[in-house]
């Protein structure tokens, strides 16, 4: 066997996969409870441009699983503890975007370096070390389940809530506010829900790679529509395109399963802008023929004739 052939049995090998794929019936379903919400959440991050917060609270996340993970706890809860507390003190401290980047620039080294220090203290398996760092939903448990599910479910509640009042004050928060919108209560609790999003996600794709579920759907759905119904519904299908192919190809593997998920991302991403491109093309050479033939003024065979001088 020849070293591309042994590449290539370790990124896809599906001699067992029949008997495999009916262990991860949970994972299949959490999937789409992860796409659902980081789809739907990666909306409003475009909108208020909050990629770079994504990235600071999957820091603190990382920091809390892997404090769980040393203390025996539950790993999901210590995530979403650790994105809770990123997502508020971002959300308190840093109102203005200079504020904001601010303090996500000084969360990110800590939270990492928390995260560091809990891995290192910890003496169990490697392999759970790396799966805080790259995804583990492939090996999902029922407990795992029910906080993922019950987690997703309180998201999508809080989103239906906010969704009319927290677009109008992501489109224009001046005008919002002068209208009587609760701009800072609503940017609070936004982040907060953002935190519990980044949170579900870590455990998909881990703590590096995290953008991949909040940002690139909905950034692949703003390339080709900018419809306020369309939008996110393309995002959400995306995302979870996205984590069950990565599931189920991760599945035949012995990779990890974020980069089969990053890649699948990337790809609907790149089809995406190309097409976003050529729509964009189109439509701007349709009006340039528009616009020269207004300026031209209408045909010669339908100009009316200059009219007699009357003595």
């Amino acid at each position: 066997m020849t070293l591309a052939d042994g590449i290539w049995h370790q990124i896809f090998d599906f001699t067992d996969y029949g008997e495999l794929l009916a262990l991860v019936r949970n994972s299949l379903v959490a999937g789409v409870a992860l796409g659902l919400v980081g789809g739907l959440a990666g909306v409003f991050v475009l909108m208020r441009d909050l990629p770079f917060a994504v990235h600071g609270i999957s820091e603190l996340s990382f920091a809390g699983a892997s404090a769980a993970l040393l203390l025996g706890a539950n790993i999901v809860a210590g995530s979403i503890a650790g994105s809770l507390l990123a997502a508020g003190a971002i959300g308190v401290l840093g109102s203005r975007a200079r504020d904001r980047n601010s303090v996500i620039g000084i969360i990110m080294p800590f939270g990492l370096g928390l995260g560091v220090l809990f891995l290192a203290l910890y003496k169990g398996r490697a392999a759970n070390k790396f799966g805080l760092l790259t995804g583990q939903i492939v090996a999902v448990d029922t407990p795992q389940m029910s906080w993922l599910l019950g987690t997703s479910v309180l998201v999508l509640i809080a989103l239906a809530v906010m969704w009319r009042p927290l677009t109008f004050a992501s489109t224009d928060p001046d005008v919002a506010e002068a209208r009587g919108v609760p701009v800072r209560a609503l940017s609070l609790a936004f982040m907060l829900v953002l935190g519990l999003t980044v949170a579900l996600s870590v455990q998909v794709v881990g703590a590096l790679l995290v953008l991949t579920l909040v940002v690139t759907p909905a950034a692949a759905a703003a390339r080709v529509t900018a419809s306020p119904v369309l939008l996110p519904v393309l995002s959400v299908l995306f995302a979870v395109a996205s984590i069950e192919g990565g599931i189920l190809l991760a599945l035949g593997s012995s990779i990890p399963i974020s980069p089969y998920v990053t890649t699948i991302s990337f790809g609907i991403y790149a089809v995406c802008r190309v097409a976003g491109g050529y729509r964009t093309r189109r439509w701007g050479a349709r009006r340039a023929v528009v616009r020269a033939a207004w300026h031209a003024g209408p045909p010669l065979s339908v100009r009316r004739p200059p009219a007699r001088r009357t003595r």
